[in-house]
């Protein structure tokens, strides 16, 4: 391993009490690989926040990648997620992944040109901004899945209006295949659905929760979320389908 002269490095970790920073990267990895002249990594350590002695933060890891960042950039993300966890994320640039799991609100300005495939989690809510921002720094996405049990802050009058005026700029997701809200709020569903906050016209397998479909569809009859309906090829629900019939204007390509 030594005489090693390429590494790719794409490296989950659960199961430990201390997060993997630039320090482990530079002394376990770096300084036994003299000949390494590329090296392209991500790397997330999932602790839980009782095993940790300080509320850690993405500046406290970026310190420690001082001296890898000598060499290439390196950037880190830090991001509370449920059950008292925290994701620690250190990787470097350019991004050359396809995946990326548990970003959270606070992730770098920057541009992930490769991901497909996007996971994301916070234990604070997400905001109509925050989907502008991932729809710019994620050109390519092609799959999006979504945890986050808090709402967004807006009522059920804002939320279920029927939006005649403009109050968000329309965000538009052109690769966007895949959406999974089944574990997200309900305001979620309705921030995807609703065509004056989102467009997705490619959008072809869809989970979701019933009970939220129908609410935020208004029994499929609400014509502001009828157009990012329309290409659905596959719709997973956690329970039966209604009546056929309901469906069919809603989503005319799943009878198909």
């Amino acid at each position: 391993m030594s005489y090693l002269e390429k590494l790719t490095l794409y490296l989950p970790i659960k199961g430990r009490n201390r997060v993997i920073d630039g320090t482990n990267v530079q002394h376990d990895i770096l300084d036994n690989m003299s000949q390494l002249h590329s090296f392209t990594f991500y790397i997330c350590t999932y602790v839980k926040t009782f095993d940790l002695s300080y509320n850690l933060s993405s500046e406290d890891i970026q310190q420690t990648l001082t001296n890898i960042g000598q060499q290439q950039q390196v950037l880190s993300i830090v991001n509370y997620i449920q059950d008292g966890i925290v994701a620690c994320s250190i990787f470097s640039l350019p991004f050359q992944f396809d995946h990326l799991k548990n970003l959270g609100n606070k992730f770098p300005n920057i541009i992930f040109s490769c991901i497909a495939y996007l996971f994301v989690e916070d234990i604070n809510p997400f905001k109509h901004e925050f989907f502008i921002r991932i729809a710019r720094s994620f050109p390519i996405l092609k799959c999006l899945r979504i945890f986050n049990r808090e709402p967004q802050g807006l009522n059920d009058l804002m939320t279920f209006s029927s939006n005649n005026c403009q109050l968000h700029s329309i965000i538009e997701y052109p690769h966007l295949s895949i959406l999974d809200v089944a574990f997200a709020h309900r305001d979620y569903v309705e921030q995807f659905l609703n065509q004056t906050k989102t467009y997705i016209p490619c959008l072809e397998e869809f989970q979701v929760s019933l009970d939220d479909l129908k609410a935020v569809t208004k029994d499929f009859t609400r014509e502001e979320t009828r157009r990012n309906c329309a290409m659905v090829k596959r719709l997973f629900t956690l329970r039966s389908f209604v009546n056929q019939k309901d469906l069919f204007l809603y989503f005319p390509l799943l009878f198909k």
